[in-house]
């Protein structure tokens, strides 16, 4: 990454209390930008306050439960215009379509598909209004993949990679740019304690042999948050060692 490429860039990064999401927050903080991360647990989001002032950055946390569409609308008007928005936040039970239930389906849309849309319903349009600016959602692999459990799952981050899309033409236009990235298996605490052996059965499985790490993502959205990446929008980068390859 380019020293400080995003230095006077101001970016709101959800989820980041911890695993990929915290990451990406730091990742962004060390090119330059004044950070904004938000979650549920106000003592983790002071840690990733603190591991992005470690990097030299500057970061605040505001606390917000994204499942809750009140929650987000005030998120949104406490953070402000932003330069940057990463749609990070998202949870991943796994049940099979028989046994879902409804109050889980729901929780999974509100918190990965509905808190990033009306978040970026309400940012975007200052970016429109500036001709600038940058949307990255993370989504997954398991938005091109089918498995025999987690359907809800899959299908909500197959919903984050076509809205990447709309978006991309919605607000291309304007210069403002949105792509996705689809990370397959990361090492986080969440991942592993969610999915068990299966997690190393999985990351041994992808070309590389291996689990990827959370700082491994967090390039590639501050690739594609930065002006290195000023001709790609609508676009889906895999970060999965090249699981869906195969």
């Amino acid at each position: 990454m380019t020293t400080k490429e995003l230095q006077g860039k101001k970016a709101l990064v959800t989820g980041a209390t911890s695993g990929i999401g915290r990451a990406i927050a730091v990742k962004l903080a060390e090119a330059g930008a004044t950070v904004y991360v938000t979650g549920r647990r106000a003592e983790l989001g002071k840690e990733t306050v603190e591991l992005i002032e470690r990097a030299g950055g500057t970061g605040h946390f505001v606390v917000a439960d994204v499942a809750n569409i009140d929650e987000v609308r005030g998120l949104a008007a406490e953070v402000g215009e932003v330069d940057v928005l990463v749609n990070n936040a998202g949870i991943f039970p796994f049940s099979s379509t028989p046994e879902q239930s409804l109050d889980e389906y729901e929780r999974v849309f509100d918190v990965n598909v509905r808190a990033a849309y009306f978040l970026t319903a309400a940012l975007a349009p200052a970016m429109v209004a500036r001709k600038r600016g940058a949307i990255v959602n993370v989504s997954s692999v398991a938005g091109q993949i089918g498995t025999p459990v987690g359907s809800v799952y899959h299908a909500s981050k197959a919903a984050m990679d076509s809205l990447t899309r709309s978006w991309a033409v919605e607000f291309g236009a304007a210069g403002v740019r949105v792509n996705s990235v689809a990370p397959g298996p990361i090492r986080t605490d969440t991942a592993v304690d969610t999915v068990g052996e299966i997690f190393e059965t999985f990351s041994q499985n992808t070309p590389l042999t291996r689990a990827g790490e959370p700082e491994e993502v967090a390039e590639a959205v501050a690739f594609l948050a930065s002006d290195r990446a000023s001709y790609i929008t609508g676009a889906v980068l895999v970060a999965d060692g090249g699981y869906v390859a195969t």
